[in-house]
């Protein structure tokens, strides 16, 4: 049979590459799924790092203060900035903290602990801070013999700034040594300004918390006339109160040449740590625990090299990141790329579990549901073509030739403007084909009742 010219035109137009109609009802959906991925993903990824972070430090001249200083350098190598901010101790830091005023603060253990429905975590535990408790002599009394707190009932005692860590911990000793504000003269000083009480002779003993490299510390280690306590009961101390622990200061490890101390000196010491509110950046905590194991992992006249920082819990839960560094060290990619880099990445892989857990399935499937729906159209018109066949096999009088024909052109008509892929076009023209087919079974089987004047 030849197809008429207009017909031919109209089935080359819908004879094409793609059938965007498809392509569009297949590929919307999918891309909206898609985009929905990204979107559940992006709830949870974090944004990039901020540059800057603000520390609480401490006391000037104290030991948090020049953490704080070693920080900043650690960190400017990474490209952020560390703002610090002196306070008077402890409590201050961890207040400035619980009201975000700040990002992350020292902590004396034992000087502040959590409280219900806290958001505070600890970085680990970055070394010993030892209690110094520095005393001078009355006139009546001798040096060899004074080896207890009780001594220092009725004396003045600089006690540590009204918000510090040491206060706290000086008034915890001082009253299990019977020891309170009824029987003795305690001063809120702490640090240098009570270091240089002290050496006036303005107090009788000065209680101090610090490294032994801090400047009131090492200042009263100096001092003609002024003497270090040795804690001989430290272990009931440490029993007494479970967040102190015993450390001895060996004789002469702080100037041999002048034998400071005279002989080993026993020691209570709390443990320092970083506290850190939970909505900090996960990777700025990554820093900060990177930046203490440079600043105290190394050694120190309490502890060995190694020794410090570790993975333990100081007044408030241990930080999962820093539990992971302590496990396992620096995360896998800041081990071989730039900081910048390595967060970048680490942020995008989130996005990436939509692209395989959804991409890769629907690049599957859509081209799947694509050729459903070109070859449903096709079924359909065969399915149309099979029924008319079959009816006219069964009651051919039923209508006359023309209406048969009119039902098949009807068909091919639909079957000219149905667009169909060059992918498909050999179904395209099977079907044309079979349309001839049933044409000439219409003709055959109406030939009985066509109308003679019709007949060739």
């Amino acid at each position: 049979m030849i197809v008429p010219l207009p017909v031919a035109r109209i089935s080359l137009r819908r004879l094409r590459s793609v059938s965007w109609r498809d392509a569009l009802f297949v590929g919307f959906p999918a891309l909206l799924l898609l985009l929905g991925g990204f979107w559940g993903a992006a709830q949870f990824i974090q944004p990039a790092p901020p540059s800057r972070l603000a520390i609480a430090s401490g006391e000037a001249g104290g030991g948090y203060q020049r953490y704080a200083a070693q920080y900043r350098q650690v960190l400017a190598r990474y490209g952020i900035e560390l703002v610090e901010t002196p306070t008077s101790g402890t409590p201050e830091n961890v207040a400035l903290l619980r009201s975000h005023a700040v990002d992350a603060g020292l902590v004396q253990g034992g000087a502040a602990g959590a409280i219900e429905g806290d958001s505070l975590e600890s970085l680990g535990a970055l070394g010993y801070e030892p209690l110094w408790v520095f005393y001078r002599e009355a006139e009546d009394t001798e040096e060899s013999s004074f080896r207890r707190l009780s001594r220092l009932k009725g004396r003045r005692i600089a006690i540590g700034g009204a918000n510090s860590g040491t206060r706290v911990l000086a008034l915890d000793v001082l009253r299990a040594n019977g020891i309170g504000e009824e029987n003795s003269r305690l001063k809120m000083l702490g640090g240098l300004a009570a270091a240089h009480a002290l050496v006036r002779g303005d107090v009788d003993a000065a209680f101090i918390v610090g490294p032994v490299n801090s400047a009131a510390v090492w200042t009263l280690l100096y001092a003609p006339g002024i003497h270090l306590l040795n804690f001989e009961r430290a272990e009931a101390y440490v029993r007494m109160f479970p967040y102190l622990s015993k450390v001895v200061l060996p004789a002469g490890a702080v100037d041999l040449v002048r034998n400071i101390p005279p002989t080993d000196i026993a020691l209570v010491a709390p443990t320092t740590t970083i506290a850190v509110s939970d909505r900090l950046h996960p990777a700025l905590a990554d820093l900060l625990v990177q930046a203490a194991a440079e600043v105290h992992g190394g050694p120190d006249l309490l502890h060995r090299a190694g020794e410090f920082p570790i993975g333990k819990a100081v007044d408030f839960p241990l930080s999962p990141r820093a539990a992971r560094y302590f496990a396992s060290g620096k995360p896998l990619l800041q081990r071989y790329l730039p900081f910048w880099a390595a967060t970048f990445i680490d942020r995008t892989v989130v996005m990436l579990i939509p692209v395989v857990a959804l991409l890769f399935p629907l690049v599957r499937f859509a081209p799947m549901a694509y050729g459903w729906r070109v070859r449903s159209r096709i079924y359909r018109r065969y399915g149309e073509l099979k029924f008319l066949e079959a009816e006219v096999e069964a009651e051919p009088a039923r209508h006359s030739r023309d209406e048969w024909l009119a039902r098949l052109d009807a068909i091919e008509q639909a079957v000219n403007r149905m667009p169909t892929p060059l992918t498909f076009s050999d179904m395209f023209y099977t079907l044309r084909g079979h349309i001839d087919i049933v044409r000439t079974t219409v003709m055959k089987r109406t030939a009985d009742f066509a109308d003679p004047a019709a007949l060739p």
